[in-house]
């Protein structure tokens, strides 16, 4: 029996519900979510204060773009001796006081030291043009890393994803990260020292890491990870040698247990943001304890079925696909702006022609869950884990047929690089 061309999952699809060709749908879900894009971004600008404007400061007292706060400081600490005084929650507060004003609110620094060696640029600039400049600059990364996989006719799908509105308005680190993992990943055939490099870099964000090495020993890469292992050791000893040796030993009695104390006692804004199982427990009134066993038998669920995706080799893009979400699963502490590198999967997977209208379903999920979570969760839904698992159990029901012997359509993906 011949396989059916690939053009076939886009052209002969059925709608959703009858409605509209999948394509269609999905250019105007795309169209839908670039003026979401620019509403929000342009409404925040609108709606910020700009007091004093060589600040930036909204009316809510934060910096625009948040989070890119911890970024420039840490830009800026290079050419001062690192970011190890900024691992101390007081004196950084204090410090940032002292810039910004007495009613500045909280603020926790949570990154690896080595991170500076990567940013430290942005500190030559202001804040708001290093703020600009790093949106840029990171979705372009992911943009060029997504169109070395998928035809460039999807890169706007991608541009305009709710991911990226999200991580641009907190202005995170989503597009980086999403690159990395991106770049790693699809290069371990061809370029297994370059993806342990992007692996090693990694570390900069560890939980989006966390189940990379049991990829990597299941498939017996063996260059990737002695590539990986170099680059941290590099990291760590560059690190170590510009702001001494005793920068590790702080971070790891200072910061780790910061964040431990922040992953358990955090409420709010973050409970509509972070979507892992321990989260959704705490949201929904479960116990400390309750919560923690529930993360872990999660954890437990993820890799298991990562070590079972990769225990021999399978469809290359719906194992990419469950590693990531997998990922999601395994950790108790990831946020909404990590979610970029949804947009991407769902890029890949889209023209399949083994889709289903079910598939397509989860697809649209996944791909607006960094915004609909944070809806869903000022109604105290946790949609993150439903989502999420949903989309786990499907890839792994994909995964099982596809090592049945059923027909495996080749991705469009596939069929352009091999065209």
């Amino acid at each position: 029996m011949s396989l059916p061309p690939p053009q076939v999952g886009i052209v002969a699809q059925p709608g959703l519900c009858g409605k509209m060709p999948v394509e269609e749908m999905y250019a105007k879900l795309t169209v839908a979510a670039a003026v979401f894009l620019v509403a929000l971004q342009v409404s925040y600008l609108i709606f910020a204060a700009l007091v004093p404007p060589d600040h930036w400061i909204e009316n809510t007292n934060f910096l625009i773009g948040r989070d890119f706060l911890n970024t420039w400081m840490g830009a800026r600490s290079f050419f001062s001796g690192g970011p190890a005084p900024w691992f101390d929650y007081h004196v950084y507060n204090q410090t940032l006081r002292h810039m910004f004003g007495a009613s500045y609110p909280e603020v926790y620094w949570s990154y690896p030291p080595h991170m500076v060696l990567f940013v430290w640029p942005f500190g030559l600039v202001p804040y708001a043009i290093a703020y600009v400049a790093w949106c840029l600059v990171g979705i372009a990364l992911y943009l060029y890393a997504s169109s070395r996989v998928i035809p460039r006719g999807r890169l706007l799908f991608l541009a305009v994803a709710p991911g990226i509105a999200v991580c641009a308005f907190f202005g995170q680190n989503g597009f980086y990260t999403a690159a990395l993992l991106i770049g790693g990943l699809f290069s371990l055939d061809r370029r297994p020292i370059l993806a342990g490099v992007l692996f090693g870099i990694l570390t900069v964000k560890p939980q989006l890491g966390l189940l990379l090495p049991v990829v990597l020993l299941l498939e017996r890469r063996w260059l990737t990870i002695a590539s990986a292992i170099i680059t941290s050791a590099i990291l760590f000893a560059v690190t170590g040698m510009l702001f001494g040796w005793n920068i590790w030993l702080d971070f790891w009695h200072k910061v780790v247990p910061q964040q431990v104390w922040l992953t358990e006692t955090s409420s709010g804004l973050l409970y509509a943001m972070v979507g892992t199982l321990f989260y959704a427990a705490r949201m929904l009134f479960l116990p400390l304890e309750a919560a923690w066993v529930i993360q872990y038998a999660a954890s437990a669920l993820a890799l298991a079925a990562v070590v079972w995706t990769y225990w021999r080799r399978r469809d290359r893009d719906l194992s990419f696909a469950l590693l990531i979400t997998a990922t999601f699963l395994f950790t108790p502490y990831i946020l909404n702006y990590d979610m970029v590198i949804f947009g991407f999967v769902v890029a890949l997977l889209r023209d399949r022609a083994d889709n289903t209208e079910y598939d397509h379903r989860l697809y649209i999920a996944v791909w607006a869950l960094p915004v609909a979570m944070m809806l869903a969760g000022f109604f105290w839904i946790p949609l993150a884990p439903i989502v999420l698992i949903a989309f786990a159990y499907r890839l792994l029901v994909r995964l099982k047929r596809g090592s049945a012997g059923e027909i495996q359509p080749q991705p469009l993906a596939l069929a352009a690089a091999a065209a």
